[in-house]
């Protein structure tokens, strides 16, 4: 029986089968590894990726649809929202210290997904995702940009981001009223700006970008500004004209006034 898309899940069910293989190509899965992949739907990507890796672990939450991957051997089918699934535990289960995940991620809660994997990416290898075009361009913005922001920041932090290529409308069924991209995010090994307080510097790029088109003096009003200024971050300054180095810098320099 068809499946129809369900709005409320975000269902855009990915058909054209020349970028199906742009993806799969992209991602270069080899078997034997242990890969996830986030709302497989009506399992366009899941049967190359399977084909190539063997076996292939699904999140799936649309009831319907997990019935119809339950039904195919080489998958192991996670019937949960993605939010509330533990990546770091699921290592464990699959005997592996690290994850690759895939998916064509809802877009009315891509950016809830980013953050979610965020706090299990030491149990990450990579990850490629199908998103809205301005939601990977704002993955991939520069300080001084339109696009950049507290996605930006965060996301930077942890991992490198790269824009691989556009995905039109028409690819989808239903399409879709905006383009899509595909972004490979890369967790680093090693830091290149070691923060002493994570959560400290979640809550300081989200003060700053709360406030972004106030100075940087007005949107971190809540901190001291002398060790603000110590960091030799120009407090005229907007939010959206620093660095992940400089957000590290702040938050290194508020994390050890209070130690």
């Amino acid at each position: 029986m068809k499946h129809q898309a369900r709005k409320r899940f975000g269902q855009h069910f990915l058909t054209d089968t020349f970028v199906i293989e742009q993806i799969v190509s992209a991602i270069a899965p080899i078997a034997g590894e242990q890969m996830v992949e986030i709302g497989p739907g009506l399992a366009a990507l899941t049967q190359p990726l399977v084909e190539r890796l063997g076996k292939l672990t699904v999140i799936e939450l649309d009831r319907d649809l997990v019935l119809r991957l339950q039904a195919h051997s080489q998958l192991n089918v996670i019937a949960s929202d993605v939010l509330r699934v533990d990546f770091t535990e699921l290592t464990k289960t699959l005997q592996t210290p690290k994850l690759r995940v895939v998916g064509n991620l809802p877009y009315n809660i891509s950016t809830p997904i980013l953050f979610h994997l965020l706090t299990h990416v030491d149990a990450v290898k990579d990850q490629h995702f199908m998103l809205q075009k301005e939601v990977v361009d704002r993955l991939c913005a520069e300080p001084g940009s339109n696009d950049y922001g507290r996605l930006s920041v965060m996301v930077q932090y942890r991992c490198q981001p790269e824009w691989l290529f556009d995905v039109p409308p028409e690819a989808f069924s239903p399409p879709p009223k905006v383009t899509s991209a595909i972004v490979r995010l890369t967790p680093y090994s090693e830091l290149p700006f070691p923060c002493r307080d994570e959560k400290l510097l979640g809550e300081v790029v989200m003060a700053a970008f709360t406030m972004r088109r106030k100075t940087l003096r007005n949107a971190l009003g809540r901190y001291p500004e002398e060790i603000l200024r110590s960091t030799g971050v120009n407090l005229t300054s907007r939010p959206e004209t620093l660095s992940v180095a400089d957000y590290v810098n702040i938050t290194n320099a508020l994390a050890e006034a209070t130690t």
